[in-house]
């Protein structure tokens, strides 16, 4: 049974309770998703061959104390860093690390950062110099994954209308669906009701209201769905082997459609395209 509650009195998550969000809410997320955003366009100049992914998540953390923010993963279920940076094969929560970035990686950065006590979360798939055209292609299929499901972040559908937009463009292009990790609403909580599949069947799940707060983003791999987490507890990784990607935007469900927070302002958010584009 799903309830739909004023989201101001929530303090934890509570499972079918879904948040809806007034004006207060949406204001706050405009201010968290845009620093969110601010800080993965700086990193579009550190994502180098040689540079580690520690390196990138230390000036992530910078960027957040020098704006009087926290980055939310951090101390999170023992988690210790700012940032995930999933490269290549990992589908997501990779954990920056010393070793180089090199040629022909591609690389997720995942941030979220909690501003006012509200959480902007998003992620970006960064090319490192220059790459594939099969990690081209995939990361091409995964933005434009990414916004067929927003197209269909529309009071009347649901959150299977979500999933199922995804999931017919990613296998039309012969690619696949990971089933294992989902979007989720949030808001003040960094993950909150309701779960946003990335697959399903139209007109089913949630109803989506104006109000709803969550996040949409696909992990879409080359190969099979299927993902192992490593001994380390956080890294998922793609079971055969091949490459992996993902994107994220956190929205909000208006009267006539839906409200995108974390848009980029330097228009970086896809850094493939944007150096295309220059």
């Amino acid at each position: 049974m799903i309830t739909f509650v004023d989201a101001s009195p929530r303090l934890r998550r509570t499972p079918g309770v879904i948040p809806l969000h007034g004006e207060e809410g949406f204001e706050g997320m405009r201010r968290a998703g845009q620093l969110t955003a601010a800080a993965l366009d700086v990193l579009t100049e550190y994502v180098e061959p040689g540079v580690p992914t520690a390196t990138i998540d230390k000036v992530a953390y910078e960027f957040a104390r020098d704006h009087g923010a926290v980055p939310a993963t951090i101390f999170y279920k023992g988690y210790r860093h700012a940032t995930c940076t999933s490269i290549n094969h990992v589908v997501c929560h990779g954990i920056p690390d010393q070793r180089p970035l090199r040629e022909g990686d591609i690389v997720n950065i995942d941030l979220t950062l909690v501003v006012d006590g509200w959480h902007g979360d998003s992620s970006r798939m960064y090319p490192v110099g220059e790459i594939s055209r099969k990690a081209e292609r995939l990361i091409e299929v995964t933005y434009a994954s990414l916004e067929a499901g927003i197209a269909a972040a529309k009071p009347g559908n649901t959150t299977g209308d979500i999933g199922a937009a995804i999931q017919v463009l990613a296998e039309t292009e012969r690619m696949s669906v990971v089933r294992d990790f989902v979007g989720h609403g949030v808001g003040r909580l960094f993950h909150d009701e309701p779960n946003i599949m990335h697959f399903g069947t139209p007109g089913t799940g949630v109803p989506l209201r104006a109000g709803m707060i969550f996040t949409i983003e696909p992990m879409i791999n080359l190969g099979r769905p299927h993902v192992k987490i490593l001994s380390d507890g956080w890294t998922a990784v793609t079971r055969d082997r091949t490459l992996s990607s993902q994107c994220e935007h956190t929205i909000g469900i208006t009267e006539t459609g839906c409200e995108i927070f974390t848009l980029s302002p330097g228009n970086l958010f896809n850094p493939l395209a944007a150096r295309k584009a220059a």
